[in-house]
């Protein structure tokens, strides 16, 4: 794990100076990472947890570090001294990677001496905002095809970190595989690929180029028929390859078409490969595609049976940042809590105060997802009692749940600076979001006009904000 102490902006470290020589360094201080509403954003799905974790762990400043702050000129002696001894110390409740998520919830919550919790703030922006902007975008893309989707994006991704946690966020999200080796091996993701259109160009014909390549790779073949005309040349070219293939045992994986009218294309290739006795083998489509792109396919008809997406995947084309924010709920002094609340003249950026708990309250006879209920932190939901819950800004918006069970989203992810929580497997932690995807009606996720599902706020905790709003205005 490389260290990544100083991934941080400046003003983290001349705020910490400021604690530092204001006595307040040590002060216990809690603050939330969550995102606001976009009109783009109908769910996410968190990730980037584990290097959050791991960032956290290895936390502290080198010699190399320190003397790079010192010369600077805007650090004391004495400050540069106590960071040498830094280390991270506090809680962290979190979300479990693969969870549905939705603008206000807090996420990530970071409990610890403020100068440690004002620190970290860029750093854990940086992992939970960008994996879980690709793994929600992932998401949708999977979705629409209905699976089969293999992310092929690391030469377009925003430098190399964006191209290798974003192939782990898209796995989270749904993809089956990755062209990105690196990260195949680093996070045992299935690895996949074929040719480019080179590899064609480079042989006299294509013809020849195919059955090069079918020499090599005679159990894996899938070859790229696109180059130059795609039902002129590529599908009856590697018609005659998969052809000698199976008169040497081997039999042929399919082609991939990656350019052109692919509805069109897709169906004709698929004619002459069932016509020429290749019933099995898979068709595979790239080139620019997304969750809009995917779906007009397949109400189109489209014969595709797999499907590579890159650009518009691993750089969230549509929507390129989640836009999570960080901002201190409480802090506390002799061990008791003070709520802190940020206030604007944007309903929306008003934050909700407080230590709290996001519960999810589910139909006990659908098991569908009903609304999302934030809390104070130590606030209980009886299951065994009717809930009323109401719009957080439009109050007279009201409902009440009647047999509903109740779930905490939030577990600890540190206790004392020390990782309490396991790291999981990727394939678990995709199960995990496609268990609980199931568990939401199609009417929250579909892509159009989806209904906007509910996330309130506790009588207790509305009574707070709007009490500390009513004051400080």
């Amino acid at each position: 794990m490389r260290n990544l102490t100083l991934l941080t902006d400046l003003y983290q470290l001349t705020m910490g100076q400021g604690y530092f020589s204001e006595g307040k360094h040590e002060q216990l201080a809690a603050f939330d990472i969550f995102f606001r509403p976009n009109k783009l954003i109908t769910y996410s799905v968190a990730a980037g947890m584990e290097q959050a974790a791991d960032y956290l762990e290895h936390l502290r400043f080198t010699e190399e570090d320190l003397a790079y702050l010192g010369s600077l000129g805007l650090f004391t002696a004495d400050f540069l001294a106590y960071l040498k001894d830094l280390r991270f110390t506090g809680d962290v409740y979190s979300v479990k990677e693969g969870e549905i998520v939705f603008p206000y919830e807090p996420i990530l919550t970071v409990k610890a001496p403020m100068i440690q919790a004002q620190l970290v703030e860029t750093a854990l922006l940086t992992f939970v905002n960008h994996q879980t902007l690709i793994a929600s975008k992932s998401a949708k893309i999977c979705s629409a095809a209905g699976g089969g989707v293999m992310e092929f994006g690391l030469r377009r991704a925003q430098g190399a970190d964006a191209g290798i946690y974003g192939a782990r966020a898209a796995i989270i999200g749904g993809c089956v595989g990755t062209s990105n080796v690196y990260a195949g091996k680093l996070f045992s993701i299935p690895v996949s690929g074929t040719m480019a259109h080179s590899w064609v160009m480079n042989f006299p014909t294509e013809l020849e180029a195919f059955r090069a390549y079918a020499r090599n790779f005679p159990d894996g073949c899938l070859l790229l028929v696109d180059t130059y005309d795609t039902l002129k040349s590529g599908v009856p070219n590697a018609v005659k390859v998969f052809r000698e293939l199976r008169e040497a045992g081997h039999e042929p994986k399919g082609i991939r078409i990656d350019s052109g009218d692919l509805a069109y294309l897709s169906k004709e290739a698929r004619k002459m490969l069932d016509k020429a006795g290749f019933e099995k083998a898979i068709i595979c489509a790239s080139g620019d595609l997304d969750e809009n792109s995917v779906r007009s396919l397949k109400e189109q008809g489209a014969k595709i049976d797999s499907w590579g997406i890159g650009t518009k995947l691993i750089t969230s084309a549509d929507m390129p940042a989640l836009g999570g924010v960080y901002k201190l709920a409480a802090v506390f002094e002799d061990g008791h809590e003070i709520p802190k609340i940020k206030l604007s003249d944007s309903t929306e950026k008003i934050t909700n105060p407080g230590m709290k708990e996001v519960y999810r309250l589910y139909d006990r006879e659908t098991d569908k997802a009903i609304a999302d209920l934030i809390t104070r932190a130590g606030e209980r939901i009886d299951e065994d009692a009717p809930l009323e819950i109401f719009h957080p800004v439009e109050t007279w918006k009201r409902m009440t749940v009647r047999n509903f069970r109740v779930r905490n989203l939030r577990e600890p992810l540190f206790l004392g600076g020390k990782k309490v929580a396991k790291d999981r497997p990727l394939a678990e932690i995709h199960a995990y979001f496609e268990a609980e995807y199931g568990r939401f009606w199609e009417e929250y996720t579909r892509l159009d006009m989806p209904h906007i599902y509910k996330v309130d706020l506790s009588e207790s905790l509305y009574a707070l904000k709007s009490e500390m709003v009513h004051r400080y205005k």
